[in-house]
């Protein structure tokens, strides 16, 4: 039996760490899934576990590489953004992993915006709003100020992504999926490193940019598969959509945050829409792409617990609710007198106004389950049109798990007449992402254009909105 050339991808999100080998039409072969147990850091913050991780991707080539039906061809990653890995001259790690949701220290986000032309003008220069730890330029900051010892002896801070290539590849580098997004270290304005970081020295820190599509050669002798730079999660999901479509198009990517990416949009940032959660990822290809987020997926799972619990039904009842375009019609009629309902705060993580709902004025849990889907929709088209604006946007794509909902689907329809809506499945785009980044370098077989599975969804006439 002849071996199936095949590329590895290491996807490492929070929760769950997973392998994957894809064949080279871009099936999945073999899929292992891994969770580790948090550590905590010298503040007794939880992080990631990182010897664990180190081990794990050890542990896992090792059993893909004793396969005989298989020929590892390349290997790639794709991992959550804003973390630091500050490996010394001999690429040993000199700190815990330290997470991105970690407090930021006041005194020191006051220091910092202060010397560099205070938080508005920053923000639009670095297109992200102040996200404290998870701009990740602020952690090596915030390392170069309180632990100057440490700081002193790293040789490089790399961000995730690039610290698991470098495991197998020995080369220190930075990629611009995780160096442009929402880190404080590019300045959008000037496409180069801000200024900052040249000021504070910080630049000798961070490793060579390499291209995304760069592959290098394994550390260990004897093998010839090629290792990939990696890439930035968020920006690895939108390299599917890239690859297969070259029409204008957003791709709404709904989970817990609901984000829409507009590859498509170049218009700088307003203070306005940083403001309201608007920032700029940037593609493969290095290109800004202007996003917006909702947390909406959060805030779904919360309310369907609250009307189940109201109506007292199980929360798995709402995952396949048909849509009734005659309750859709019956609550636009009803929300006419919806005078006191505060409009939500980007701010405060509030993805509508359905918090502020008394239940008790649905008759039935459907109506309820109707209104949520209603209200979560308004919000998503408010934070869409932030970035549809200035561009000519045919096309929306829905991925994640809102794609599967019918009453989301058609109300978007309805939000969005003059464009066409399609909710989109694909197995593993983020780990897709990843080796479509690096092709040409793994694979001899030409590009597919049938990644993507598309279901159109057309516009409800007899709903308005």
């Amino acid at each position: 039996m002849s071996e199936i050339p095949v590329i590895a991808i290491f996807d490492v999100g929070k929760t769950n760490k997973k392998l994957f080998l894809f064949d080279e039409q871009y099936r999945i072969i073999f899929e292992r899934t891994a969770r580790f147990t948090e550590t905590v850091d010298e503040d007794g913050a939880p992080c990631e576990n990182l010897e664990s991780l180190r081990l794990s991707v050890f542990d896992s080539l090792r059993e893909v590489f004793r396969r005989k039906d298989v020929v590892i061809k390349a290997i790639n990653f794709s991992t959550y953004g804003a973390s630091l890995v500050y490996i010394d001259e001999e690429g040993r790690p000199l700190t815990p992993l330290y997470n991105y949701l970690k407090e930021y220290p006041p005194v020191l986000r006051e220091q910092f915006y202060n010397t560099y032309g205070g938080e508005k003008a920053f923000s639009v220069q670095t297109a992200s709003p102040v996200l404290g730890s998870l701009n990740s330029g602020m952690q090596l900051y915030r390392l170069k100020y309180t632990q100057p010892d440490i700081y002193r002896q790293v040789k490089y801070a790399l961000h995730l992504p690039q610290y698991m290539s470098y495991l197998l590849s020995g080369i220190a580098c930075s990629d611009i999926t995780s160096i442009g997004c929402h880190t404080n270290f590019w300045d959008f304005q000037q496409h180069n490193y801000h200024m900052w970081v040249i000021k504070e020295g910080v630049l000798e820190k961070l490793a060579p940019l390499l291209p995304s599509n760069e592959v290098m050669p394994a550390a260990f002798p004897g093998n010839n598969y090629a290792i990939g730079t990696g890439l930035h999660d968020s920006s690895a999901a939108l390299i599917p959509y890239l690859v297969n479509f070259h029409e204008p198009f957003i791709l709404i990517s709904t989970g817990t945050w609901c984000i829409s990416f507009n590859p498509f949009n170049d218009t700088p940032l307003t203070d306005e829409e940083l403001a309201a959660d608007c920032l700029c990822y940037m593609t493969f290809q290095g290109k800004p792409v202007k996003a917006s987020r909702l947390f909406a997926g959060y805030e779904h799972e919360q309310q369907v617990k609250r009307i189940a619990a109201h109506f007292n039904q199980h929360t798995g009842h709402y995952r396949n609710i048909d849509f009734d375009s005659r309750i859709i019609r019956l609550l636009k009629e009803r929300n006419k007198q919806d005078h006191a309902l505060l409009p939500p705060d980007p701010k405060l993580l509030q993805a509508s106004v359905f918090g502020q709902r008394d239940l008790h004025t649905f008759s039935s849990d459907t109506e309820a389950y109707h209104q949520l889907m209603l209200d979560i929709a308004q919000q998503q088209f408010i934070a869409t049109k932030r970035v549809l604006n200035g561009s000519s946007v045919k096309r929306i794509f829905v991925d994640g798990g809102f794609s599967k909902n019918a009453i989301y689907m058609n109300l978007l329809a309805a939000l969005f007449p003059e464009i066409e809506i399609f909710a989109a499945s694909m197995a593993q785009a983020t780990a897709m992402g990843a080796a479509l980044a690096i092709h040409s370098s793994w694979n001899s077989k030409p590009l597919p254009n049938d990644l993507i599975e598309l279901k159109y969804y057309s516009v409800t006439h007899d709903v308005s909105l």
